[in-house]
């Protein structure tokens, strides 16, 4: 049987998720470009190799924990604040309709990207904002 959210299968009308080995290893590439390091300094300082570590950039190798943990330590990331990144980015993939909340100058008052205005929030009316979340 074929698998719709699986590249190189038949995906019919079902766009492909992208994979989590894939964002990761962007973020990563990401990370280590934006301190202007080589994979070189990051691959002896992780102690893996710079083909490894260029094939887990390159989303086409999945990096153990251990490993991941070792790569970050490299960068100087944390673990979960790369990870972090990794979830809002699959999250902005998959949701590209998505309504953003932002905070207002004064505490009650909300501005919500995507909503018309007689749905905005007000002081005293009502909305289908039930939260807002801070990272």
């Amino acid at each position: 049987m074929l698998h719709p959210l699986v590249p190189g299968h038949d995906e019919g009308s079902r766009r492909a998720r992208p994979l989590l080995r894939t964002t990761l290893g962007e973020v990563l590439r990401r990370t280590r470009q934006e301190q202007g390091r080589t994979l070189a300094d990051v691959a002896g300082t992780a102690n893996v190799s710079v083909q490894y570590l260029s094939e887990v950039e390159r989303g086409r190798k999945e990096a153990s924990s251990e490993v991941l943990a070792a790569i970050c330590d490299a960068l100087e990331q944390e673990l979960p604040d790369v990870l972090a990144e990794v979830g809002r980015e699959l999250a902005g993939a998959s949701r590209q309709n998505a309504v953003v909340v932002r905070l207002g100058s004064a505490p009650d008052r909300l501005a919500v990207s995507g909503l018309p205005a007689s749905r905005q929030p007000g002081p005293h009316g009502h909305s289908d904002v039930v939260g807002l979340l801070a990272a």
